[in-house]
């Protein structure tokens, strides 16, 4: 591994159509306290002349004719990358002004690490209920995660390149925003590096949420794939979205909704449905008491609710996608 000393740096952000998001997080870039080496920007088939900001702030920029997806987006810059380090940033994430000094005496701090990232912060910049809901759980997530992580995060993530190169970079089979780099990170682990989730690196997440855009994305580009590649693994790693208390509440789930349409022909199961609720409260409890700490009662009120249905369809996702493998397994 190379010295601290002589590490240098390439940020590397995808972006499709990046709109005002995107020039937040260009600002973010432009005001690190320690430049890097190179700031690429990969225009994925945009039409928006988001490439044009990017060009302003003096970053070099890579076009893509017709989009390809963040995994082929990040590929390319990666293959253009002067740096050691390659440094991910997602085009609608801003980067606290100190992240560079953080990366960079995180791999100096440990030099056997493979790959370094971060987590969202507790504000997320959207202030719609299911913009805070969905991006608080995911900082909370990450900073209850083991810091010895089993997987990899490129919405603020970096990683040597070297390594990158040698592991074949992301698969691009992921044409859509996915668990491309969760796959990179399974890769990574299996190949015996070490990757570091470094919580006190925290990236804004400029995101809008609403009902549609959140199912379609944790049902159809996470929870899918995301069964698909823990069933090739053939494990569950007991860390992130995937703990055993998650797991336990999604059985829980399910448990509860034939409890409730069990009572339309036995009353006395709604006293089994009323403890699988006490359960789920008691497996749950940090998070609510998180999701109280940061935003109140009327939060969590609301926030309950919505991470029931997060374990319901996550459950079904499971169910669709072991159905899927099995066949797929069958036909081949």
């Amino acid at each position: 591994m190379l010295a601290f000393s002589k590490l240098t740096f390439s940020i590397i952000v995808p972006v499709h159509n990046g709109g005002s998001n995107f020039r937040r997080c260009l600002s973010s870039l432009a005001a690190l306290d320690s430049p890097p080496k190179e700031i690429i920007v990969v225009a994925d088939g945009e039409t928006d002349g988001s490439w044009r900001m990017a060009e302003d702030l003096g970053a070099q920029v890579l076009k893509i004719p017709s989009p390809v997806g963040p995994a082929g987006a990040r590929n390319l810059g990666a293959r253009s990358a002067k740096g050691d380090i390659l440094f991910f940033v997602d085009a609608d994430v801003t980067i606290p002004r100190d992240a560079m000094s953080q990366m960079a005496a995180a791999f100096q701090g440990d030099p056997e690490s493979a790959a370094v990232f971060g987590s969202y912060d507790d504000e997320p910049f959207e202030t719609n209920f299911l913009s805070q809901y969905k991006n608080l759980l995911h900082h909370y997530v990450h900073q209850t995660a083991n810091s010895d992580a089993s997987t990899f995060w490129a919405a603020c993530g970096a990683i040597r390149r070297e390594v990158f190169l040698a592991m074949g970079g992301f698969d691009e089979r992921y044409r859509r925003p996915s668990i491309e780099d969760i796959e990179l990170g399974y890769r990574l682990k299996r190949a015996g590096h070490r990757i570091r989730l470094l919580k006190a690196l925290q990236a804004k997440h400029l995101k809008r949420w609403s009902l549609g855009s959140l199912l379609k994305a944790d049902f159809f580009y996470r929870a899918l794939p995301w069964t698909d590649l823990i069933l090739s693994e053939g494990q569950f790693i007991d860390d992130l979205n995937v703990k055993m208390s998650n797991r336990i509440s999604v059985i829980l789930i399910f448990l509860l909704c034939l409890s409730l349409l069990g009572t339309l022909f036995m009353p006395w199961l709604f006293v089994f449905a009323v403890f699988l609720m006490v359960a789920l409260l008691a497996f749950n409890w940090h998070l609510y008491r998180f999701f109280y700490d940061k935003r109140g009662m009327r939060f969590v009120l609301k926030a309950i609710p919505w991470h029931w249905f997060y374990f319901f369809y996550s459950g079904l996702a499971f169910c669709i996608g072991f159905v899927n493998y099995r066949m797929k397994r069958r036909r081949s």
